[in-house]
C-alpha cells in the first residue's frame, strides 16, 4: 500500500522522462542487501549502475565521509583548494594506465568528465572533430548525447545535435562486424565526413557499458593507437563504468597493456556513491586549457573526495580486482549451464565481472528483447535485481558489488540460473 502511494505521488511530482525500473522504494541498504519500504529484501545486481563496486555503506566510506563532515563540506576547489583533492590527484596519476607523467582533475558526473575530456583534447590540438563509436554510451548532456550511439531513448526528440561528432562502427563478432569492417568505417568517415587532421579525438570504452559489456578486440585496440599517432588524434578511454576493479583490474585498459590511452574519463564507482568523476592523462594533454577553463563549482567536493580515498583503500586492501575475477569465472560457469538448457543464450561475454549475457531468437538469431525482459522479471520476483542493456535490449549486465558475500552471491546464482532455465 505504501508503493501505491508513493507511486501516484511519482506520477504527479515527477516527469516522465525520468525512466524507473523498479516500482517499490528503497528504504535501506547495505552491502549487497536492499530493503524496501515494506520491509522486502532484494539482492542488489543493479549497483546504483556500476556505482557501487565496494557494496552500499562500506564502513570504511561511512568513517572517511563523517571524518570530512567534521572539518567542512565545501568551499570549491578553484576558490580554496584542500590537500585530499591533490593527494586523490597524486594517487590515480600513479595507477592510471598513461604514459609518462600525468595529471588529472575532478568533476561530478560521468558526462561531465567526458565533455571535459573533449574540451581538453579539442584545446590540446586545436581541431574540432570527435569519432565515437555505435552502440557507445557517452552521457546525457547535449554533447555527451551526441557521442552516444544509440538514439532511443537518449537522443530522440532533443535535437539537433552538436556538430563535429561522427559515429564510426564498433567491431562485433556476435554481430557480424569484423574488425576490418569497423577500420574500414573510419576510413569512409576520413574519405567522407571529415579530415583526419581535423579530428581532435577517438573516444571509445574498452568495453561498451549500456552497448552490451562488448570488450573491444586488442588488435582493433593496437589498430586505433596507431592511427591515432600517424594523424596527431588524442586517443580517449572512457572508464566510467568498466574503471575501479569492475573487470578484474583497477581500470579495464590494463587488459591491453600494449596500448595506452592520452586521455581516461572516470566516475561511478570512483567514489562509492558519492557523486565524483575525473580526467586523468597526459600532462602535456591535461595542461591545455588555460586557466579557468576546466572546473565547476561542485568539481572535485570534498565528502566525494574523502570518499574516492576509502575506495582506493577497499579495493586494494579486500583484493577486489581478484575478486573480480573469482565472481566473474563463478558466473560465467552458471551462464554456462543454463545456455545447454536454453538455446535463446545467444552469446555470454565480457572481462572480470563486467560480464553480460545475450538473448537472441535461436531460429532467426534476432534480438529478443522480449525474452530478457521476461528473466529479468522473474529474478525480481524472486528478489534478484538484474540491468538490460545492449542497442536492442536483449542483454542483462551483471554489476553486483564486488563485497558480496559468497552465501548471498550463491543465492543469486541460484536464483538467476531457476531465471534463465524456466519454461
Amino acid at each position: 500500500m505504501k508503493h501505491q502511494q508513493l507511486n501516484e505521488r511519482k506520477a504527479a511530482a515527477t516527469p516522465r522522462g525520468v525512466g524507473v525500473m523498479c516500482n517499490f522504494f528503497v528504504n535501506r541498504a547495505e552491502n549487497a542487501t536492499l530493503w524496501d519500504e515494506e520491509g522486502n529484501q532484494w539482492i542488489d545486481f543493479a549497483a546504483g549502475i556500476a556505482v557501487l563496486n565496494t557494496g552500499h555503506r562500506h564502513p570504511k566510506i561511512i568513517a572517511a565521509v563523517e571524518k570530512q563532515l567534521q572539518a567542512f563540506t565545501h568551499t570549491a576547489y578553484q576558490v580554496v583548494p584542500y590537500e585530499s583533492y591533490v593527494a586523490l590527484a597524486e594517487r590515480l596519476n600513479a595507477l592510471a594506465p598513461v604514459d609518462g607523467p600525468a595529471k588529472t582533475t575532478f568533476f561530478t558526473t560521468g558526462a561531465e568528465a567526458v565533455e571535459n575530456a573533449v574540451k581538453i583534447a579539442r584545446a590540446h590540438t586545436g581541431r574540432p572533430g570527435v569519432i565515437a563509436f555505435t552502440a557507445a554510451f557517452h552521457g546525457r548532456t547535449m554533447m555527451t548525447m551526441a557521442m552516444t550511439g544509440k538514439v532511443a531513448p537518449y537522443k530522440r526528440d532533443f535535437g539537433p545535435m552538436p556538430p563535429s561528432v561522427f559515429h564510426a562502427r564498433f567491431p562485433s563478432e556476435q554481430h557480424g562486424v569484423s574488425i576490418e569492417d569497423a577500420l574500414a568505417s573510419l576510413d569512409q568517415l576520413f574519405s567522407c565526413d571529415i579530415a583526419p587532421d581535423q579530428v581532435a579525438a577517438i573516444i571509445l570504452e574498452p568495453v561498451q557499458g549500456e552497448g552490451g559489456f562488448r570488450p573491444v578486440p586488442a588488435a582493433f585496440l593496437r589498430e586505433l593507437r596507431t592511427l591515432c599517432d600517424q594523424h596527431g588524434i588524442l586517443l580517449i578511454a572512457d572508464e566510467v563504468q568498466s574503471g575501479f576493479a569492475r573487470t578484474g583490474k583497477l581500470f579495464a585498459m590494463e587488459h591491453f597493456p600494449e596500448v595506452k590511452a592520452d586521455l581516461i574519463t572516470m566516475a561511478k564507482s570512483l567514489a562509492g556513491g558519492l557523486p565524483l568523476s575525473g580526467v586523468c592523462g597526459r600532462a602535456e594533454v591535461m595542461d591545455a586549457p588555460a586557466p579557468g577553463g576546466l572546473g565547476g563549482t561542485y568539481a572535485g567536493n570534498p565528502l566525494a573526495i574523502a570518499s574516492a580515498h576509502a575506495v582506493l583503500d577497499v579495493i586494494q586492501e579486500e583484493n577486489l580486482c581478484e575478486r573480480a575475477e573469482h565472481l566473474g569465472q563463478h558466473l560465467r560457469e552458471v551462464l554456462g549451464l543454463a545456455q545447454q538448457q536454453n538455446p535463446a543464450i545467444a552469446d555470454i561475454r565480457g572481462l572480470g565481472s563486467m560480464i553480460a549475457v545475450e538473448f537472441c531468437d535461436p531460429a532467426t538469431g534476432a534480438p529478443d528483447k522480449a525474452l530478457c525482459a521476461a528473466i529479468q522479471q522473474r529474478a525480481m520476483e524472486a528478489g534478484l535485481l538484474l540491468l538490460s542493456c545492449g542497442q536492442h535490449g536483449n542483454v542483462i549486465r551483471f554489476l553486483y558489488p564486488l563485497t558480496i558475500p559468497d552465501a548471498q552471491f550463491q543465492q543469486a546464482m541460484e536464483i538467476l540460473s531457476h531465471s534463465l532455465t524456466a519454461r
